[in-house]
C-alpha cells in the first residue's frame, strides 16, 4: 500500500503532509502516559504486518490492521502509524520520506475513522462487536485503498488503471484483514478489554 517517491504531484505531496501533520498533532494530544505502551506496541505491530508486501505498480499489496490500530488508539494512530512508516522508509526504502505525509494521510486517516465510527459499536451486544471487528478491518483497508488510488490519479491520470488495479488486488486482503481484526477485537474483549476502552 505504500506509495513509492517520485509518484505523487507537488500538490498531493503538500495536502498529504498538511493532513497527516494535524492528525499527528491531534493524536499527540490525545496520546497520554498509560497509552503509551500500547501505542508503541500498534506501531510496531503495524510494522511488521505491513513488512510482508507484494508490489503492485506504483504500489504494493499487504495487511494494515488500520482498523485495529483505530479501534483502540483512535487519534493516536496518527503518530504510530507515521512512526512506522518512517521507519520502513529508513531501513527497508519502502515508501519514502517525500511521501510520507501522504502515505500516512491514506492509511491513518481511514483507521482514525473508522475507529470513531465503531468504537462505540464495542460496548454493545456480542453480534454488534463482532460486526464491529469486521467493519472497522474492512472499511478502514478499502478507505485506505480508494486514498491511495485517489491521490495516484490526481497526481497523474495515467495511473488511473494502476488505481483501479490497486484496488480491485486489494479485495480478498479486506475480507482477510476484517477477519483477523473480528478475531483479535474479540479476544481483547475475553481477556483485557480496557484495551479496547472498556469496563473488565
Amino acid at each position: 500500500m505504500h506509495i513509492s517517491e517520485g509518484i505523487l504531484s507537488a500538490p498531493i505531496l503538500i495536502s498529504g503532509g498538511l493532513v497527516s501533520t494535524l492528525g499527528t498533532m491531534i493524536g499527540l494530544r490525545h496520546l497520554d502516559y498509560e497509552r503509551l505502551m500500547t501505542t508503541a506496541l500498534l506501531a510496531s505491530t503495524f510494522f511488521v504486518a505491513s513488512l510482508v508486501h507484494v508490489p503492485l505498480g506504483p504500489g504494493s499489496m499487504h495487511l494494515l490492521l488500520g482498523g485495529l490500530l483505530g479501534l483502540i488508539l483512535g487519534w493516536a494512530a496518527f503518530p504510530a502509524i507515521l512512526i512506522a512508516l518512517l521507519l520502513q522508509a529508513l531501513f527497508f526504502q519502502y515508501g519514502g520520506l517525500l511521501v510520507l505525509g501522504g502515505n500516512t494521510m491514506n492509511i491513518a486517516g481511514p483507521a482514525v475513522l473508522c475507529g470513531l465510527l465503531f468504537r462505540p459499536w464495542l460496548g454493545q451486544g456480542h453480534r454488534r462487536q463482532a460486526l464491529a471487528g469486521f467493519l472497522a478491518g474492512f472499511l478502514a483497508l478499502l478507505l485506505a485503498s480508494l486514498l491511495h488510488a485517489a491521490t495516484l490519479w490526481l497526481s497523474d491520470p495515467g495511473f488511473q488503471q494502476a488505481a483501479t488495479l490497486l484496488i480491485i488486488a486489494h479485495l480478498p486482503v479486506m475480507v482477510i484483514e476484517g477477519g483477523i481484526t473480528l478475531f483479535i477485537v474479540r479476544f481483547l474483549l475475553r481477556v483485557q478489554p480496557e484495551i479496547l476502552g472498556l469496563k473488565p
